[in-house]
């Protein structure tokens, strides 16, 4: 059977290449398959049904992510996402790459440098969280569980300085104490019980809303599971569950770390700090979804 490459298809059915390439994603064309990069659709592939052409189109979020996921497409909103909450998220425990290198790293799989040092740890845990947002978009109907959980760690761990450790549990809860600031958190022996009580008591619920997704942060970065890696595994956990309850998700930036360390900090007294954070960072991403035409 002779096959035809994306370009083809759109010029004989008059399509965008990415309306083509979305259908393949969607497996709404009999026979495509994916080779490397490319897809292949056979020549005597129909077109899909006009009628049927708004059921056939990505409509959420959630929707959108994986078919562009899953058709490997550059400069749609997955692309975007990638580079916007692996930046902003490494960048707030203190990685040193820019958004520049970043934005390399995922489009290459290599780094630009500017004359100074860069840390190979950040490098690699840059990468590795490449994977774990692919993995929370792969898993977000999902519910949340201990082994998904360890599987973001080891995910993001894997193959850094500190899995070279030998007190340091990659894809496994900590061996020492440790604070966040000045907070104290779960001492090791407490983490097991402390987190499938956590996760016991919110997988009891059948809907979510924000200020529950911000309730279960602020648990989990107390209890502080891992010995390193709490804070981006937390909000990786966010997005993902902002994607199963249809909630606009959000990446919190440079210019809201502060407001968003605060907010945490204050939860428990005062919610209205890390919720009016959370929601200025959502505006932000309406502004990203309208410009991709996604509904919220």
């Amino acid at each position: 059977m002779k096959y035809l490459s994306v370009a083809e298809t759109a010029k004989r059915w008059n399509l965008s290449e990415r309306s083509v390439r979305n259908y393949c994603a969607l497996g709404k064309i009999d026979g495509a398959y994916l080779a490397g990069k490319t897809w292949n659709i056979p020549e005597d592939a129909q077109k899909p049904d006009r009628a049927n052409k708004k059921s056939n189109k990505p409509t959420t979020l959630l929707e959108v992510l994986t078919a562009e996921k899953n058709a490997k497409l550059s400069g749609g909103v997955y692309h975007k996402v990638q580079i916007d909450l692996t930046y902003n998220s490494n960048h707030i425990e203190g990685s040193r790459l820019s958004h520049d290198q970043t934005r390399y790293i995922f489009e290459t799989a290599t780094v630009g440098l500017d004359g100074g040092a860069v840390r190979v740890d950040d490098i690699v845990e840059t990468a590795n969280h490449f994977k774990c947002v692919d993995l929370i978009i792969e898993n977000a109907k999902r519910p949340l569980t201990e082994a998904f959980i360890k599987e973001l760690h080891r995910t993001l761990k894997n193959g850094t300085t500190d899995a070279r450790q030998s007190w340091f549990m990659v894809g496994g809860y900590k061996k020492l104490p440790n604070t966040v600031g000045d907070m104290y958190t779960a001492h090791p022996e407490e983490v097991g019980d402390r987190m499938r009580e956590l996760l016991r008591a919110y997988n009891a619920q059948t809907a979510a809303t924000l200020d529950d997704l911000l309730d279960f942060h602020y648990r989990f970065e107390c209890i502080h599971p891992f010995q390193d890696g709490n804070g981006r595994i937390g909000r990786l956990i966010l997005f993902k569950e902002c994607l199963k309850y249809n909630i606009v998700p959000f990446i919190i930036d440079e210019d809201l770390k502060l407001f968003y360390y605060r907010g945490l900090k204050e939860w428990r007294t005062e919610r209205g700090y890390l919720r009016d954070t959370c929601l200025a960072a959502q505006d932000k991403f309406k502004r990203l979804l309208d410009y991709f035409k996604i509904n919220y």
